[in-house]
């Protein structure tokens, strides 16, 4: 079988990381994930650059996701080269070495009835 799936240029038009939430822990905060798959037999190098609606990008934030395993990297949680604001429209662009899939979660907790949403990003390339 061939475990080659994916591409290595994704985009997520739509990030936005509420300010405030409802939920308590960390699992219950407002956040967006991407869920990242690497079915190949290469560790994946990722690079994700986010684009902003009145300033530069920022990036690269660099995670490495092991050959045939998925990582789940939670926008809130990236710190380096700086971190995300909260409150504040965002787009982002995620770049791989190897194919990989994107998946776009958001857990929106400023309610107590939270919201979840989840989409496949936007494959960039052939």
């Amino acid at each position: 079988m061939d475990k080659t799936i994916g591409r290595t240029r994704w985009a997520i038009a739509e990030g936005y990381i509420p300010g405030w939430s409802h939920g308590t822990g960390p699992e219950m905060a407002s956040h967006e994930t991407a869920c990242l798959l690497n079915a190949s037999d290469q560790d994946a190098q990722v690079r994700i650059t986010v684009f902003f609606t009145d300033r530069e990008p920022v990036g690269p934030y660099r995670v490495t996701v092991p050959a045939r395993r998925t990582l789940h990297v939670r926008f809130d949680q990236l710190k380096e080269p700086e971190p995300i604001p909260v409150a504040t429209p965002y787009a982002s662009v995620i770049e791989s070495d190897v194919p990989i899939v994107v998946q776009h979660t958001r857990l929106d907790s400023r309610q107590a009835e939270l919201a979840l949403l989840s989409t496949v990003a936007f494959a960039a390339d052939g």
